[in-house]
């Protein structure tokens, strides 16, 4: 009714080519695309696979039968290309029968990403599949991309091939570079390929669930967390009461993210839910979300930040991530509108000497020239002196590096001494010297990364010392919190 397009996706997962990989097979596509054909009357249906599971085979077979099942509905194939294979399962699919396969201008094309858009075209040129794309035009194009991707180069992944073993461990291409990152941020670059093989483990316990954005980031906090604590499946399932899962865990279990194909892995969700106190979710989360007061939030927000810093933007983005919102509000704070930097100034800090010419609005240039930095205090504090249009400017920085050489933390020993599951940084404390709690109340809230881990108490008693504050990086086996 309000003249929109709804294109229904169906994330892809397991083979349809191979009657042995479990509940996924062709009558599960088949049926799914009814529904959102049928029922919920979807102009579109697009294939979602996420991790580059579609072989030429399973491409052949899906499409195929989609497009016999639908033959007036258009069909949208997306897939990666970690395997190496995408660009023949794409042009298997487009000889299927789809109408739109995604693609990825060469540079910025394979492993993780897209299937490169020049192979295709290329492959397809003088066909009746023939895209029509000049590639002498395409061409210029690839060059700009490769020198903004060299821009980049500090966040680059580090994988510098294909892997085939996708098709074992099944984790989606926009996860496979972020979770090695993260990985390695936890001090688990070593065990890379066992974070793998638990991701597929953990992708079982959890009941063998589409991996999709969220529901992949709990499969690979999950797979994290058994690597960092030496666990197999069914360790989990045994001590599952006692466990302090990543919080995407408990909140899928709960139901929070829906219901997924096939229901809930019991007893697993039965005996974390109840050793926590907590109740499931029934039926789909949003029928029983509260309606959000947009108005309330924009008051709120420009109450606390200043209404000239507040638009119709923050406000949305405060709605869909909060906490991600704060914390680049407190960012913005101390660093003002980086936007404005160049992106190679924003990557690679000033030397002494150095100089750059900044455009802070159309009309508005300034020559910024870093001409000192003073040696570090015991506090971890330096003054850094610029010029500024000929201006000299001093600004005390804390550098953390020295701060984090200093700091050695003291290691959980007792049980009475709860100690940091992995490395990770406090983003909350629910306790306090004096508190009276109860074995498995929560105590601290531990980020690593995108994941986010409540520190449950290993005894009961009173807190007798907090050891840490919001915003302290930690350790593995640090010293968080004494229980008396």
């Amino acid at each position: 009714s309000a003249g929109g397009f709804v294109e229904g996706a169906m994330s892809y997962t397991g083979n349809v080519a191979d009657p042995t990989k479990g509940k996924y097979d062709l009558e599960y596509y088949m049926n799914l695309a009814d529904k959102l054909v049928n029922d919920m009357g979807v102009h579109s249906l697009a294939v979602k696979d996420m991790a580059g599971l579609l072989t030429p085979t399973a491409s052949k077979i899906l499409v195929s039968a989609l497009r016999e099942q639908h033959p007036n509905t258009p069909i949208h194939v997306h897939t990666h290309d970690t395997p190496g294979t995408g660009v023949a399962s794409m042009i298997a699919a487009a000889e299927a029968g789809a109408d739109v396969v995604d693609v990825a201008t060469d540079a910025m094309s394979g492993l993780t990403s897209q299937p490169s858009m020049g192979a295709v075209a290329s492959v397809l040129a003088g066909s009746e599949l023939d895209t029509g794309l000049d590639r002498k035009l395409v061409g210029p194009l690839n060059t700009y991309w490769e020198n903004v991707r060299n821009l980049y180069l500090p966040f680059e992944s580090g994988q510098l091939s294909g892997s085939s073993d996708v098709y074992e461990h099944e984790i989606p291409g926009g996860q496979y570079t972020n979770l090695l990152y993260q990985s390695r941020q936890l001090g688990l670059t070593d065990k890379w390929p066992e974070i793998k093989r638990k991701y597929a483990e953990a992708n079982m316990v959890l009941g063998d669930i589409p991996k999709v954005t969220p529901s992949s980031k709990v499969v690979g906090d999950l797979a994290q967390f058994m690597v960092s604590q030496n666990l197999d499946g069914q360790q989990v399932l045994d001590q599952a009461e006692t466990l302090a899962f990543p919080e995407s865990v408990v909140q899928f279990l709960r139901g929070e993210i829906g219901i997924p194909p096939g229901g809930f892995p019991e007893p697993l969700r039965t005996k974390v839910l109840s050793s926590r106190g907590l109740e499931s979710i029934d039926g789909r989360p949003g029928a029983s979300l509260p309606d959000y007061d947009f108005d309330e939030a924009e008051k709120l927000l420009k109450a606390k930040y200043g209404a000239k810093y507040i638009d119709e933007k923050d406000v949305l983005s405060h709605a869909l991530y909060p906490s991600v919102f704060a914390e680049w509000k407190e960012f913005e704070a101390v660093y003002g509108e980086v936007s404005k930097l160049p992106t190679d100034l924003f990557l690679n800090p000033m030397k002494e000497g150095d100089e750059v010419d900044v455009e802070l609005r159309p009309g508005e240039r300034v020559i910024i020239k870093l001409s000192a930095i003073q040696p570090a205090r015991e506090d971890g504090s330096r003054t850094v002196s610029f010029e500024v249009n000929g201006e000299r400017w001093f600004m005390p920085v804390t550098d953390l590096s020295v701060i984090q050489d200093a700091n050695v933390r003291q290691k959980a020993s007792g049980p009475n001494e709860v100690g940091s599951p992995m490395p990770g940084v406090i983003v909350g404390l629910k306790v306090k010297e004096g508190d009276k709690i109860q074995e498995g109340d929560p105590l601290a809230t531990l980020s690593a990364m995108k994941m986010e881990t409540v520190i449950p108490a290993t005894t009961s008693g009173v807190v007798k010392h907090v050891a840490v504050n919001v915003g302290d990086k930690v350790e593995g086996d640090d010293l968080l919190i004494e229980i008396e």
